[in-house]
């Protein structure tokens, strides 16, 4: 919403809430601004789960596997967990083929693994970048 939106409704001046605003961006409360793409118009209407078990721990093999992974463009996100695996990641494809290329190409070439798991959304019930403030 614009800036005048974003101030009519919290009942202070533009030149006020665009203050505030500015203030968030500054101490890093808002961190960027996106536009939400449609993964299907872009042909990514598949998304997949990967579980990724390495051998080791060490830092030096968690930054390897961290650097290496940040370079495929079809990861949204890669999350470092605690559990049975190490890192789930979220892959987007075109479909299954699509995914054992990527899968082919990138993921089996990424350093350290030693086991992965793919698990493929059926659909998603909802999705949201909102956080509950």
């Amino acid at each position: 919403m614009s800036n005048a939106e974003l101030a009519e409704r919290i009942n202070l001046s533009a030149s006020a809430c665009h203050r505030r605003v500015q203030r968030l961006e500054t101490e890093g409360y808002i961190k960027d601004y996106v536009a939400l793409l449609n993964p299907r118009k872009l042909g990514r209407p598949t998304t997949v789960f990967v579980e990724i078990t390495l051998a080791a721990q060490a830092d030096e093999v968690l930054d390897a596997f961290e650097r290496a992974v940040a370079k495929i463009p079809d990861v949204l996100e890669c999350h470092l967990m605690a559990g049975k695996s190490d890192y789930v990641l979220k892959v987007v494809a075109l479909d299954t083929e699509d995914f054992a290329r990527i899968h082919r190409q990138h993921l089996s070439r990424l350093p350290g693994v030693t086991q992965m798991q793919s698990s493929f959304a059926l659909r998603t019930v909802f999705k949201t970048t909102a956080l509950p403030v």
